[in-house]
């Protein structure tokens, strides 16, 4: 994205890469998560330090380590999401930019429908986990279980949306963009890893 009477590129949270696959309604729901993703990560980092300093100088704070872990749990699933709308997931993306029209939009669909499939299973085990979370308690706080577990039916439900998202736009645009030329370039160049 262009700023107006400049050239250069305007700083955004939400990447405009394979803008074709995705709903503009969607980019609010992503800037949110990836907001909340740098916070989690803050909370974590900050109180992993506070509990190694604390319990260094002998007077450890227990709880600190259920807030560490609430962040962990909660950042992992959340950027799981976020790396679903932005493509950044494992995927099988060489053989798939190497292929064109039909046999593209086939093997694009396999993938996500594998992906969307997973999805599904953390939306149905992962409540069942929630659930379950509310017969256990975090010591020494008693916080239920299931404000951590939690994440896992909602990261579901996220990977879902936007796996959706991505199907039906690639099903109307095409999977094909002119940036596939220049990501099959760069893997030419660096000789390969695959995504």
């Amino acid at each position: 994205m262009v700023s107006e009477g400049t050239d250069e590129p305007k700083a955004t949270i939400v990447l405009n890469r394979e803008r074709y696959l995705k709903w503009r309604a969607l980019d609010a729901v992503e800037r949110v998560l990836m907001w909340l993703g740098g916070l989690l990560l803050a909370a974590f980092t900050i109180t992993v330090l506070i509990d190694v300093v604390t319990r260094f100088i002998g007077l450890p704070i227990t709880w600190l380590q259920e807030v560490t872990l609430g962040a962990f749990v909660w950042g992992v699933f959340l950027g799981g999401a976020v790396a679903v709308r932005r493509n950044e997931h494992f995927v099988v993306s060489r053989i798939a930019m190497s292929l064109r029209g039909k046999s593209r939009a086939v093997l694009e669909t396999i993938n996500h429908l594998v992906v969307l499939v997973v999805a599904l299973a953390l939306i149905c085990f992962g409540f069942v986990f929630f659930l379950q979370g509310f017969h256990y308690f975090l010591q020494p706080s008693g916080t239920p279980v299931a404000v951590v577990t939690a994440a896992i039916p909602v990261s579901g439900l996220l990977i879902t949306l936007f796996i959706i998202e991505r199907l039906v736009n690639g099903w109307r645009n095409g999977f094909e963009a002119r940036e596939d030329e220049q990501l099959r370039e760069f893997y030419l160049e660096e000789g390969g890893a695959g995504e």
